[in-house]
């Protein structure tokens, strides 16, 4: 063990500043889960407050809205999950087959692309579109339509596209980036074998590329499962600019309670659907990790 330890001290040294951030950031916060179980009041704090059973909880479960907010945060984020394993896996073998015919500016142009997409300021951006004072859509299209402008801020039948696309246009990027290194660890002698053989790109999309994608489609899609039962809070607050007339649509789990926190400071409710949000999550990596292990041992997380 003393030989082992000395063997392994350099990384368990690197590993050092990472599980420190688990612990104080992760684990240690843990204790706080208490708060869900309790009339939380700040002049006594977390230990001398006292308790009020599962009272929290009928905060998310007795409201009129609790149909509305669980169908919104699961049914967007399937929706995420599935059209950006699609785009981020496009993209990423878009590139590859980029750097393969060896077009090094272009590649290293179009490698740029995904930061850009990532870094661009979506709020502002989709405000600027659909503004309905002086948006690109109202002032520019349809006035060269000769159509009266709409008040996109109420329209609600739109917005879970935008809200999709906006969301694509800023993780697809770095996806894309996780797929992509995927991609450049393939063996190429496999590619080569396939041109002899007369394989179309297609083929060798269909046969290589996306075997060889799969451990990592399957990890990236067990880690999105995990937090289905919660949202992107800037995407559904600050994007749809917090319109009352979109909540139908735009009202996930995270900004109902954050609403609900602004109006009664119920920090205790707060943390009830935190702890809600994370046992179930915690529920269904269990389960699809329990079906990957049905259909491909080798392929599941553990």
């Amino acid at each position: 063990m003393r030989k082992k330890a000395r063997r392994y001290a350099p990384i368990y040294l690197m590993a050092l500043p990472a599980l420190l951030y688990l612990l104080i950031n992760n684990y240690i916060p843990m204790g706080g889960m208490v708060i869900a179980f309790k009339n939380y009041q700040y002049n006594k704090g977390i230990w001398g407050s006292s308790w009020s059973g599962f009272k929290n909880f009928e905060f998310l479960f007795k409201t009129n809205d609790a149909w509305t907010i669980t169908r919104n945060t699961i049914l967007y984020n399937l929706a995420f999950i599935l059209l950006d394993t699609i785009m981020a896996i496009t993209l990423a073998i878009l590139l590859n087959e980029i750097r393969s015919k060896k077009m090094k500016k272009f590649y290293q142009t179009v490698m740029l692309l995904p930061y850009l997409l990532s870094m661009v300021i979506v709020s502002y951006l989709v405000y600027g579109f659909l503004s309905p004072d002086q948006g690109y859509v109202n002032k520019t299209i349809l006035a060269a339509l000769k159509s009266d402008g709409q008040n996109w801020y109420a329209r609600a039948g739109i917005w879970p596209f935008v809200l999709v696309f906006v969301h694509m246009w800023v993780i697809v990027g770095y996806n894309s980036i996780i797929y992509f290194s995927t991609l450049v660890g393939i063996d190429r002698s496999f590619y080569e074998a396939a041109d002899v053989d007369g394989a179309s790109m297609w083929q060798k999309i269909c046969f290589i590329t996306i075997p060889n994608l799969k451990p990592t489609m399957v990890t990236m899609c067990l880690l999105s499962i995990g937090r289905i039962f919660y949202s992107d809070f800037g995407l559904f607050y600050q994007v749809p600019l917090n319109s009352g007339a979109l909540y139908d649509v735009t009202s996930t789990i995270d900004t109902y309670v954050y609403r609900g926190l602004m109006q009664s400071s119920n920090v205790g409710m707060s943390s009830a659907a935190g702890v809600y949000q994370s046992l179930v999550g915690f529920m269904l990596v269990l389960f699809a990790n329990w079906i990957v292990n049905k259909i491909s041992r080798e392929n599941a997380l553990f």
